[in-house]
């Protein structure tokens, strides 16, 4: 007894020791211990948004694949993931071998090219353990011919006089957009108002996604928002992302429903300056305009590139050229959240077939590099924040200047100036403006004042940090 006695004695002190030897080491916190958050307006305010092309991301065009190189989206800045389409695709009057994501047979299935269920939980779940958000591409407008309702509910897709289910009208022409693949749905039934409500709190109850990037927004009554976003914020903070503009129908109003949506127009005026069709004037009266129609409390989604533009107008080399790092700049600084879409860190200098499987190289490069700076930027100054209590912007240059485009964004003392020569010639200019700065890419110092002059190289330009 008495042996016993020290063995179970010499055992407690150990086992103190060792408990006090633990308690004296650093804890390492993992990623499975960091909080996750919520979104919320100050997240909204600094995000860099990614758009996923699932199939064409990798080889094997997988949510496993694409979930392995989260930690490189992480390292680029990128806050929320938008995923396209992810549900099964409809293989009736399909286009090309695999189809359009956005010709939807089931709304709460998944694509078995991408995996499972169970994959796409585990790729929201790594995600979050990241600190980054998933939204869903939701097709609300139309289906796939394969849909179930076509012949249950056929009362929930619009008809033509005959009697007959038709694809989508081009709401300018009055005529069809082309979208053969696609069966056009009928908001007066509401029934599949209902129908599709549950499909979308389904995915956010089953999978705990963080949002939705809602397809050609502007063709969805509003009544439909109004009811659908109060029941989906009940179970969980949100953000909501509309494929529309204050151009479309709807207007202001329907944007407003919305956390963010897209400066379609400032896209195209981008790339008509970079083909020197417009210039920086035409450009920075843009911006200000675009700030005081849409707003401080609408977000615009800036881009370069999307699935669209990729695959239907062009690459990023085919549109802007030797302007492109230019813009990709101006997207990060500008009011508003800036977009990468799939393979433009890798350089992708192809388009992206739409309909079949694609891929492209993984070489990580300058633009790679560029794009983690930029987002390092985004993140972690609040001059650059959008929203409600969003950075100021100034134009620094008068109207007698079309060549360069300078401004300054400013919240809390935290100050930015971007100057930019969009133009192909070299450019020469004075600037009314006194302060010192660092270089945002090389810390070098950088003094401004209204008494040099500056010289600045094609497409040049500079964001200067206080």
């Amino acid at each position: 007894m008495r042996l016993k006695s020290i063995l179970l004695l010499s055992l407690l002190i150990l086992s103190c020791q060792n408990q006090s030897e633990i308690a004296r080491k650093p804890q390492v916190k993992t990623i499975e211990d960091t909080p996750f958050l919520p979104i919320n307006e100050e997240i909204i305010s600094k995000a860099v948004l990614y758009e996923a092309n699932i199939r064409q991301y990798s080889v094997e065009g997988s949510f496993n694949a694409f979930a392995e190189d989260l930690p490189k989206l992480k390292k680029m800045g990128v806050k929320i993931i938008w995923l396209m389409p992810i549900n099964p695709i409809s293989t009736t009057k399909s286009k090309g071998p695999l189809g359009s994501y956005y010709a939807v047979s089931n709304y709460t299935k998944v694509n078995p090219e991408f995996g499972t269920l169970k994959d796409f939980k585990s790729l929201v779940n790594k995600a979050h353990q990241l600190g980054m958000y998933v939204i869903l591409d939701w097709v609300p407008g139309h289906t796939g011919w394969d849909h179930v309702w076509i012949k249950e509910n056929s009362d929930y897709y619009l008809k033509n006089r005959k009697g007959e289910i038709i694809d989508p009208i081009d709401f300018r022409t009055g005529k069809s957009f082309g979208w053969t693949d696609v069966a056009d749905l009928n908001y007066k039934n509401m029934q599949m108002r209902e129908a599709l409500r549950k499909a979308m709190v389904y995915w956010v109850e089953e999978t705990n996604i963080d949002g939705y990037r809602i397809d050609q927004a502007y063709a969805v009554p509003q009544e439909f928002y109004n009811k659908t976003f109060a029941i989906l914020k009940r179970i969980k903070p949100l953000f909501l992302l509309a494929e529309t503009d204050i151009y479309h129908p709807g207007g202001l109003d329907l944007v407003k429903k919305f956390d963010a949506s897209y400066d379609w127009p400032g896209h195209h005026l981008s790339k008509k300056v970079a083909q020197g069709q417009k210039n920086a004037l035409n450009y920075s009266r843009h911006i200000e305009r675009t700030i005081k129609r849409y707003g401080p409390e609408n977000i615009v989604v800036n881009f370069v590139s999307n699935h669209d533009e990729n695959s239907w107008n062009g690459t990023i080399e085919e549109s802007y050229g030797k302007a492109a790092y230019a813009f990709m700049a101006l997207n990060y600084t500008i009011p508003g959240m800036p977009l990468v879409y799939s393979g433009q860190e890798y350089d992708l200098n192809k388009r992206l077939h739409f309909f079949e499987k694609d891929s492209f190289p993984k070489v990580s490069g300058k633009t790679m590099e560029f794009l983690q700076q930029l987002g390092a930027l985004k993140n972690n100054h609040k001059a650059l924040t959008s929203g409600l209590s969003g950075g100021s912007f100034k134009r620094l240059l008068n109207s007698k200047n079309d060549q360069i485009l300078a401004f300054e964004r400013e919240r809390d003392g935290d100050t930015i100036v971007f100057i930019a020569n969009l133009s192909k010639d070299y450019a020469q200019f004075t600037l009314p403006y006194e302060g010192n700065f660092k270089r945002f890419q090389d810390f070098k110092n950088k003094r401004l004042s209204s008494s040099y002059q500056y010289d600045m190289k094609p497409w040049e330009f500079w964001i200067l940090t206080n």
